[in-house]
């Protein structure tokens, strides 16, 4: 068999990937990596934990290096090299050697794009003063390192995941932080009620929050940056951290002629084909499939590049045995002190501004028996298509377990079940791991009940006065954590006794701390003639669980 030289465009995760799958199906196969960086096979995700001291040395974040890569697959792994073009007529890699400036062309059967996607940086006054930091790669934190320091003002524009890392690991480097973003709550994908306690957690630990507003521009000063919100405000900094998205870097690909996306994606199919049949592309670059409903979509995360990676290598070397990528269903998480938040699939404010029906729940609980020392409160919220009940969505908020409940959901949506599956799936109980019950168990009920006509639900209290807002937690909790506007306090034991202090005439909304008890209160007053819905999920999130009241929770 002839020897087939293959190129590879960018040295991360789905370039290395790809390269290394390649190596285990053909050994005699020629492979040259091409990174204009000085480093390969980095873990990028963990760049901000190393900035904090978190993850104390440098070099476990260098997973592979050059030589590393040379011994254990036989990679021409070349650094400070960057690819000026393609010529596609003639297969062939224009490549300009940094540290040199010479050029040469490399000549391809098979070429694979991996250039990821780089932070944007918009085109503000006074955006080029070197204390404003983007973060890629291991260049850039080192400078970060270098630049900061205990004592330190920091502002970090943009609160998505990138954004509330940086906070989290600044903060712990003992900085000042204020974090600004331009939408009203942090991580955006989330629904808004499910990043309050992220909130809440960054305010606790003295994290200024600037929501709502973006950055307009910045003013250079001797000793600092000043940063001019669009609402007028100036926060001063001694460094600023840029982290309002990535844009993919596709020009290569765009000057080739290769066919992109809306947003510049370079378009794949489901083998990572480009539009030249003979060039693969993967990772933050591509526009791929999302596994939920089918459209269009990029996900910038390592796991899907590293796995779209492979499906390329498979494609040129397994051919009809292939098994082509299937698409990503886009799970996220991210911590910001002690609190936990993330996504899997998709998101209520995405559905309705595609215009997709669908129905959701709320619902709270522990992340184990609630008896067992140390039980965590978790907030979960699905999401899922009315007419068939399959899954679209979930997110979760809490303390311990969310990744556990995320992994769970995302597998569930990508097996394509329904609301339905949920309320018998069975999870790994004993009492320091979980419940008899888990709290996705629950949701599966909650959206039954929903389903069955058992109850209805709204997720936002009425500023109605004709409504009657019943809060049927006890006394002591319900004194202590009100209800905001009239509401009428009535124990969920004194219900049936009480029938007699609510008016028939008028709709009733019932409340509890968790969405369990406003639910077993919904379906007496229903039985009783009343039109009554139950507020979703409780309103529990609304109650630091630091506070040191030993109050009943329902």
């Amino acid at each position: 068999m002839e020897q087939m030289n293959i190129v590879v465009i960018g040295g991360v995760a789905a370039g290395a990937s790809f390269a290394a799958r390649a190596r285990r199906l053909d050994e005699s196969a020629r492979i040259t990596i091409l990174e204009r960086g000085p480093d390969v096979s980095f873990a990028n995700c963990g760049l901000p934990y190393h900035i904090g001291g978190e993850i104390p040395a440098r070099d476990v974040l260098a997973v592979q290096t050059p030589e590393s890569l040379k011994g254990l697959l036989n990679l021409d792994v070349r650094t400070r090299t960057e690819a000026v073009g393609i010529d596609r007529a003639n297969k062939r890699v224009e490549v300009r050697h940094l540290l040199t400036g010479t050029s040469e062309w490399l000549s391809y059967d098979k070429l694979m794009l991996a250039p990821g996607a780089s932070p944007l940086r918009p085109n503000l006054p006074g955006i080029d003063d070197p204390r404003i930091f983007t973060l890629r790669n291991l260049q850039d934190m080192d400078r970060i390192v270098a630049a900061s320091e205990s004592g330190m003002r920091a502002v970090v524009i943009g609160a998505g995941f990138i954004g509330l890392e940086m906070t989290e690991q600044l903060h712990r480097k003992g900085l000042t932080v204020q974090l600004v973003e331009l939408q009203p709550q942090v991580i955006p994908p989330l629904d808004a009620p499910m990043a309050a306690l992220l909130e809440s957690e960054l305010r606790h630990n003295d994290v200024g929050l600037h929501l709502g507003d973006g950055i307009a521009h910045f003013e250079s000063a001797e000793t600092h940056v000043r940063c001019h919100l669009a609402s007028g405000k100036a926060l001063d900094a001694d460094l600023v951290i840029l982290s309002i998205g990535v844009k993919p870097d596709s020009e290569l690909a765009k000057a080739a002629g290769l066919d992109l996306g809306p947003r510049g994606h370079i378009v794949v199919d489901e083998f990572q084909r480009t539009s030249d049949p003979d060039i693969y592309a993967a990772g933050d670059a591509v526009e791929t499939l999302d596994r939920v409903l089918e459209s269009k979509t990029a996900v910038p995360m390592g796991g899907p590049a590293n796995r779209q990676g492979r499906v390329a290598a498979d494609h040129i070397f397994l051919r009809e045995k292939a098994r082509p990528y299937p698409g990503s269903v886009g799970t996220g998480i991210v911590r910001a002190f002690e609190a936990v938040a993330g996504i899997t699939g998709w998101s209520e404010k995405r559905l309705r501004a595609a215009g997709i029906p669908f129905a959701t729940v709320t619902v709270n609980d522990n992340h184990h028996a609630s008896y067992y020392p140390g039980a965590k409160p978790i907030t979960l919220k699905i999401l899922w298509a009315p007419e068939t009940g399959r899954l679209l969505g979930a997110q979760a908020s809490g303390y311990e377990g969310i990744d556990k409940r995320l992994d769970v959901l995302s597998t569930a949506i990508v097996a394509g079940m329904t609301v339905e599956d949920l309320c018998h799936l069975e999870l790994a109980y004993a009492p320091p791991f979980g419940s008899a019950k888990d709290v996705i168990n629950l949701a599966g009920f909650a959206a039954c009940n929903r389903r069955d006509g058992l109850v209805a639900h709204v997720t936002e209290l009425p500023n109605d006065p004709v409504v009657q807002v019943v809060d049927v937690r006890g006394a002591p909790l319900a004194e202590a954590f009100p209800v905001p506007g009239d509401v009428v306090n009535i124990p969920f034991p004194n219900l049936r006794a009480s029938l007699d202090k609510l008016d028939k005439k008028r709709p009733v909304v019932t409340v509890c701390a968790f969405g369990k008890m406003s639910y077993f209160a919904a379906r007496v007053l229903a039985q009783h003639g009343f039109d009554v819905k139950s507020f979703s999920g409780g309103i529990k999130a609304n109650i630091d669980p630091r506070t040191p009241a030993k109050i009943p929770t329902s």
